[in-house]
């Protein structure tokens, strides 16, 4: 490109809302916060009414101008630049913004804007259109790094192995104290509830996604020692790297003997899944829970919002239908897209395009199918949380207990955080299942729980600590699972000619977003 008179025409580019305000902006020239944003904001006020013209100008500058629904897409430039060429500039812009957004809402604009901006620099260089079309901007835009991809799949292997050995000294360390307990060394409870134990937990063959909290949750001592954070941890200097959750559960449990590095591999491996693989069809079906109880019993609200999500990465696998197994007996509420063929998908099941002859989008995450429920029938609560606080003079004992109420469920990583009061120091530890870990700073008791399925679906946790009944709400809850609640399965994908087999890869995913005992 050759730029007469080296005059930057094109100042900026932005996308406000009608009142001026800036959601996103790229500025070409050096030029402030404040000077943009006035910019923007005196650009609604120089329109006149009833028309729709596709420019405004000041003294100073002129604005170039679409409107997006709600939205404008605004170039700002000079007064010498080339109207003709700067609304060709402008429909490039508006649309790219399509190519990220969903809708064309502030929300969604803030969301991406990144890729926006990234974009816009694909089509602007020092105040002038670069020579590119919507494609090229694409295909830019989404280069990636090999290398950032291996390093990414090392750190999450990595990870993996560290949550896999995790779990399994934690589950050696809770058999070592119901031996001690067998053997006659049981620690006195307080009353309540009993307990019935954590034996049914699968060894540490669950290994989820989410990355482990830095602090393990500490294994429940004798009941007179203090809970506080440990200050035990060192990284000795020995003359090998030694694994920081080794280090973490040497300092906080007991009699712990470390594993040589080549035995260590070698267990780890055989709890290991390889990371998941994405194929070329990749679905994701994802669920949340928002759910809130009284103290008392009584479900107040629950409400579970679901999603089955579609990416295509190959345009040769473009054109194909996806096979749903509804076996939901809870009454979920369910929506197709609306460029999904709902004739066919209330007929048949089947999730396919309208027109049979378009293909989705490749390289997108496409919503397909979404559902919703909603209730107060405690039947249908997955994990019931019962806390029974009780005075004894100047102290509370607390009885908690939970119940896995859907079987078919498994929940991993169960935290149940307790409120507990503060300077009163650390609770006194009873009977409990599973791990807890006192956060002082926070003053929360947290009952961690690795799994939670068919064959461990009930347990306790006792303890003492001074306070009043109320201080021990509200209670939180959070876990993460692979099985979804509402039993929403894609059976198989096919190509929409000959309805021949597509191969695919599949994620499930139910966790929370709000469970909590009032």
């Amino acid at each position: 490109n050759i730029h007469c008179f080296g005059i930057q025409v094109l100042l900026a580019a932005a996308v406000c809302t009608k009142a001026g305000k800036a959601i996103v902006s790229r500025q070409f020239v050096e030029m402030t916060r404040t000077r943009i944003e006035g910019l923007l904001a005196a650009f609604p006020k120089l329109m006149s009414t009833g028309k729709q013209h596709t420019f405004v100008e000041t003294d100073s500058v002129r604005y170039v101008y679409q409107p997006l629904e709600k939205l404008y897409m605004v170039l700002v430039t000079t007064k010498n630049s080339n109207i003709l060429e700067d609304l060709e500039t402008l429909r490039l812009f508006s649309r790219v913004i399509p190519e990220y957004c969903r809708v064309l809402e502030e929300g969604e604009i803030s969301e991406h804007c990144f890729d926006l901006i990234f974009a816009f620099d694909e089509i602007v260089a020092l105040g002038y259109r670069e020579n590119v079309n919507l494609a090229q901007i694409r295909t830019f835009t989404e280069m990636d790094s090999h290398e950032e991809k291996v390093f990414r799949a090392v750190r999450e292997t990595q990870e993996r192995e560290a949550n896999a050995e995790m779990r399994r000294k934690a589950k050696e360390l809770q058999q070592a104290r119901r031996d001690a307990e067998r053997a006659g060394k049981k620690a006195p409870g307080f009353g309540g509830f009993g307990s019935s134990g954590m034996s049914g937990i699968s060894p540490a063959t669950i290994i989820t996604d989410s990355i482990m909290e830095p602090e393990k949750p500490k294994m429940a001592p004798a009941p007179l020692r203090p809970s506080g954070p440990s200050k035990a941890l060192k990284l000795g200097a020995k003359g090998k790297e030694v694994d920081n959750f080794v280090d973490k559960l040497k300092s906080e449990g007991e009699n712990i003997i470390i594993p040589s590095a080549g035995k260590k591999a070698s267990e780890a491996s055989k709890v290991l899944q390889p990371p998941v693989n994405t194929e070329s069809v990749h679905l994701k079906i994802e669920e949340k829970i928002v759910l809130t109880c009284g103290r008392d019993g009584g479900l107040q609200n629950m409400e579970i919002l679901g999603m089955i999500t579609l990416r295509v990465s190959d345009d040769k696998n473009g054109r194909i239908r996806l096979h749903i197994n509804n076996n939901d007996k809870k009454g979920v509420q369910l929506q197709t897209h609306p460029n999904v063929d709902k004739k066919l998908f209330t007929a048949e099941s089947l999730i396919g395009l309208k027109n049979p002859e378009k293909s989705f989008p490749v390289n997108n995450d496409v919503g397909v199918l979404k559902w919703r429920l909603q209730s107060t029938d405690e039947s249908l609560i997955p994990l019931t949380i019962n806390c029974w606080p009780s005075e004894s003079g100047n102290n509370c004992d607390v009885n908690i207990e939970y119940e896995l109420q859907d079987e078919s469920l498994e929940l991993n990583d169960v935290i149940v955080n307790i409120p507990v009061p503060s300077g009163v120091g650390a609770p006194v530890i009873g009977d409990i299942d599973g791990e807890y870990r006192h956060d002082s700073r926070k003053n929360i008791l947290e009952w961690c729980l690795p799994v939670i399925d068919e064959n461990n679906k009930s347990g306790s946790l006792e303890f003492s600590i001074a306070g009043k009944p109320n201080d021990f709400f509200p209670v939180n809850v959070s876990f993460v699972s692979r099985r979804n609640y509402s039993d929403i399965q894609v059976a198989k994908v096919t190509h929409v000619e000959g309805d021949s087999p597509v191969k695919y890869s599949i994620e499930t995913s139910f966790v929370v977003d709000k469970y909590e005992i009032l």
